[in-house]
């Protein structure tokens, strides 16, 4: 009996590794919830309020820090033994923020005002990580939906969230009953996408192009090739309880619609004036523009490409262009959803990563839940006291995806092996 418990005292610190990496004991999906066939592991963990994120051709993950630690914004993980888990872990660029991506021998990078971008040698390392260029500056940053995520296209233009500072662009911001701003001027430097040269230095809006417009905010967005488009992810707008006589709490909760909107140079998606009702599948004018809950807005406004249910906070995009995922997957779309925090008196709810079906480049049938359990526990989802929160997602080089938590700093790879 005494050598026995010797034994186990020497497999202990293995086991408890082992249970870290894969969530639970005597699995390999990280603690979540996968399609069959498909399995996850924890990578890397506690690096860091980890937003968006990038994957190297050589396997390295670049990922963009919320806010700094240990004075360092950009988190270089590296595989330096082949196992799977980043054993390597360095740092660079003194700010905060969330967009990066990788394009054409650059990293990108950007603060919640500005966007930088650092060479790359031949083996898609930064080469000087204490002096990036910087591209564009000047982004306006009031603290309320301030971040900046970014995508390029392959005409050499970079593209750049800047969210409205606003709810609906009330005289009264988020006041109950108070009216919307006429013309509402926050749209001449907030509320939609802004396109500027990936190459050009010391960029200001003056040098770039208002994009599209009338998007309340976007955290995640992502070039499809397919259509050699832009396709966005907006986080639509909160309390329509604030007018109790058009809208009751249940209202509230399931409304308005989480859209994904493809988009063309000079589309206006419609924010402050309308939201998208996904039950009438209508354009329903704003109440604070006038609206009762079914009068519908103008047509100039562009319709969504796909609806997803209210509040969930959509903040990564990603089309899968791998060959590792069934062929179902490929060229369909990824979205984190980061999980509500407004839907009381109802449960709260996301706190998982889904997958939508695409054809010709266009939304195609139902959405599903295709990684779900960051948040912990159905309580912890009900209650919006998640352990973890989807937020970034990235394409490894064999096709895998990595999905980051901005909770608990928690980087995952799901992998699909056939049974």
């Amino acid at each position: 009996m005494k050598l026995l418990f010797i034994v186990l005292l020497a497999f202990l610190p293995s086991l408890i590794i082992a249970q870290q990496q894969n969530g639970k004991a005597g699995t390999n999906n990280a603690g979540l919830t996968l399609p069959s066939g498909f399995n996850a592991i924890i990578v890397a963990d506690n690096i860091g309020k980890a937003r968006h994120l990038a994957v190297t051709p050589q396997g390295d993950i670049l990922v963009k820090l919320a806010r700094l630690k240990d004075g360092k914004g950009i988190i270089r993980l590296r595989d330096t033994n082949g196992d799977g888990i980043m054993d390597s872990q360095t740092g660079f660029g003194n700010y905060g923020g969330t967009g990066i991506a990788i394009k054409n021998g650059y990293l990108y990078a950007s603060s919640d005002q500005e966007v930088f971008r650092y060479k790359l040698n031949d083996k898609n390392e930064v080469i000087d990580p204490e002096s990036p260029e910087k591209i564009i500056t000047g982004l306006i940053n009031r603290r309320q939906h301030e971040s900046k995520s970014v995508t390029l296209d392959n005409e050499g233009n970079i593209y750049v969230n800047v969210g409205a500072y606003s709810n609906s662009c009330q005289v009264q911001d988020r006041r109950q009953g108070s009216p919307g701003r006429d013309g509402c001027p926050i749209l001449d430097s907030a509320g939609g996408i802004w396109q500027f040269k990936a190459s050009k230095l010391n960029q200001s809006y003056g040098d770039g192009a208002r994009y599209a417009t009338g998007l309340r905010n976007v955290v995640g967005l992502d070039w499809n090739q397919q259509d050699n488009a832009l396709f966005v992810m907006q986080h639509g707008r909160d309390q329509l309880n604030m007018f109790p006589s058009l809208y009751d709490s249940k209202k509230s909760a399931d409304l308005p619609a989480e859209c994904m909107y493809m988009l063309k140079k000079g589309d206006n998606a419609g924010w402050p004036y309308i939201y998208y009702d996904p039950f009438l599948k209508k354009k329903i004018l704003s109440p604070e523009y006038g609206g009762d809950g079914k009068k519908e807005g103008s047509s100039k406004y562009i319709d969504p490409a796909a609806a997803y249910p209210a509040h969930l906070a959509p903040n990564a995009l990603l089309f899968y262009t791998g060959n590792l995922f069934p062929g179902k997957y490929k060229n369909g779309a990824f979205i984190a959803f980061h999980g509500s925090w407004n839907r009381a008196p109802e449960p709260q709810a996301g706190f998982f990563v889904v997958f939508q079906p695409f054809k010709d480049g266009k939304p195609y049938g139902d959405w599903e839940v295709f990684a779900d359990g960051f948040s912990g526990s159905k309580e912890a989802t009900e209650t919006g006291r998640a352990q973890r929160r989807p937020c970034g997602l990235a394409q490894g080089p064999d096709g895998s995806l990595y999905v980051s938590d901005d909770n608990r700093g928690t980087i995952y790879k799901i992998a699909f092996s056939a049974r």
